[in-house]
C-alpha cells in the first residue's frame, strides 16, 4: 500500500492484514502503557542517579515521585485515553473530530483526578473552562510535549482518512499547547505511526520512519538527534532527541524502552513514546510479558477496547 495512501474497506481487507493491524496498532497502545508505567518510576531522575540507584531501571516496580503502584500509569496513558473517548462520541454523534469534544475529554479527564497533570495541560483546561476557547495565543512556554504524549488515538483514527491526521493532530495539540515545535513533533510522530501500522515490511517502516524523522530535523534543525545531545526533559525537543535516538539506535522493543528511560528527565513521557513507536513495529504479541503482567487490568482492558474501536472508526472511513 502507497505511503498516505487510505486503508481499504473493512470489507476489503483480508483477515490476516486486519489481524496484524491490530495486533500492531495494540502494540503501539500498549507499548505507550508500558512505557509510561515503566518510566514514571525514575521520572526526574538523572541518569547518574538511576545507575547509583538501580544499576539500569528495567523492571516494573513503580514509587517515583508520584508513589505509583507497580503497572500504575500516568499522565500519558490516561490523556491519550481520554482524547480516543473524544473521537469515538464524535463518531457516534455525528461530529467526527469534534474539538470541542475533545475539550470536554480533558475536562472530565482533569475532574476525575488523575495522578499526574502538566502545568501547560491544566492551564490550557482552565482557559476553556473559563471563556470556552479550545485554543490559545502561540505562547512560547507551549512548547512542552503533553501534545505529542497523547496524540496515538488520533493517528489510529485518522489511519482510512490521512489527509485529516495533520489538522486533527494540530486541533487537539491546540487546546493546550500552541508551539510550532509542538505541533510540527506532534504530527511528525504521527505520520511515523501511520507508516509503522501501514507498512507490512518493518525495515521499510523504519526506512519510511526515518526520513520522516530527517524532514522534521530539515525543517525544524533543532530536533537534531544525531550525535544525540543526552538531555530527555519535558521541552518536546528534548523529548523527540531523546525517544528517536533511541528507537533508531536500539534494536528491539525492550531496549529501546529501557534505553530511552534510564536516560531520566520526563520518563514517564519519553518511555511511553519510545514505546509506542517500538510496540507499533513489533506488535502486542512480541511485547514482554512480564512487563504486559504487571500492567494495572483496568488499563489493559481499556486500551484494547479503545484500540479496536479506533480501528473501526478507521476502517469504515
Amino acid at each position: 500500500m502507497p505511503e498516505g495512501a487510505p486503508l481499504p474497506a473493512a470489507n476489503a481487507l483480508a483477515a490476516s492484514s486486519r489481524a496484524q493491524l491490530f495486533d500492531r496498532a495494540l502494540g503501539a497502545y500498549l507499548g505507550l502503557a508500558i512505557g509510561d508505567a515503566l518510566g514514571a518510576t525514575v521520572e526526574f531522575m538523572t541518569s547518574r542517579e538511576i545507575r547509583h540507584q538501580y544499576g539500569v531501571h528495567r523492571d516494573m516496580v513503580g514509587g517515583g515521585w508520584l508513589r505509583l503502584k507497580p503497572g500504575q500509569v500516568t499522565d500519558d496513558t490516561t490523556m491519550s485515553l481520554a482524547l480516543g473517548e473524544a473521537l469515538l462520541q464524535g463518531q457516534q454523534q455525528g461530529r467526527p473530530f469534534d474539538v470541542g469534544l475533545m475539550a470536554e475529554a480533558f475536562v472530565r479527564w482533569w475532574r476525575g483526578k488523575p495522578v499526574d497533570c502538566g502545568n501547560t495541560c491544566r492551564r490550557g483546561i482552565m482557559r476553556y473552562l473559563a471563556d470556552g476557547s479550545v485554543q490559545g495565543p502561540p505562547q512560547p512556554g507551549d512548547g512542552g510535549n503533553g501534545a505529542l504524549m497523547r496524540n496515538l488515538p488520533v493517528a489510529l483514527a485518522t489511519l482510512g482518512a490521512p489527509e485529516c491526521l495533520e489538522p486533527v493532530s494540530i486541533a487537539q495539540a491546540h487546546i493546550t499547547h500552541h508551539h510550532p515545535l509542538s505541533d510540527a513533533a506532534t504530527v511528525a510522530f504521527g505520520q511515523m505511526l501511520h507508516a509503522l501500522l501501514r507498512h507490512k515490511e518493518p525495515q521499510q517502516a523504519l526506512t519510511t520512519c526515518k526520513a520522516i524523522a530527517d524532514h522534521l530535523v530539515e525543517r525544524f534543525p533543532k530536533f537534531r538527534y544525531q550525535p544525540y545531545p543526552g538531555r530527555a526533559t519535558g521541552y518536546v525537543v528534548d523529548t523527540v532527541q531523546t525517544v528517536l535516538h533511541h528507537f533508531f539506535a536500539t534494536p528491539g522493543f525492550e531496549a529501546a524502552v529501557v534505553g530511552t528511560v534510564n536516560e531520566g528527565g520526563d520518563a514517564d513521557t519519553t518511555g511511553a513514546l519510545a514505546g509506542m513507536l517500538a510496540g507499533a513495529l513489533c506488535g502486542a504479541q512480541a511485547l514482554p510479558r512480564r512487563w504486559l503482567g504487571k500492567l494495572e487490568r483496568s488499563t489493559r482492558m481499556a486500551i484494547t477496547e479503545q484500540t479496536s474501536a479506533l480501528l473501526a472508526l478507521a476502517l469504515a472511513a
